[in-house]
């Protein structure tokens, strides 16, 4: 659908030189930007975790098929 309204021709200013390619209409302005508001609240992080997190065999072997050389670099293939 075509707007109603005729848009105004551009033409550089009376100095412009005709390589200069510069886009002399000027940008809309954009409407200004709020920033959102911060809640000052404290955060409480809790480590629940037991002292042993126990490790299934199929676990250890997962991660023995994927991290193994870099396990035997870091602890020696012991």
């Amino acid at each position: 659908m075509a707007s109603s309204q005729k848009s105004q021709p551009r033409h550089a200013p009376g100095n412009a030189q005709f390589d200069d390619l510069y886009d002399y209409v000027a940008a809309p302005a954009r409407p200004g930007r709020r920033r959102a508001k911060r809640d000052r609240m404290t955060l409480t992080v809790t480590d629940d975790w037991p002292e042993d997190v126990p490790a299934t065999e199929a676990e250890i072997a997962v991660f023995e098929a994927w991290f193994g050389e870099l396990f035997d670099e870091l602890f020696g293939d012991g």
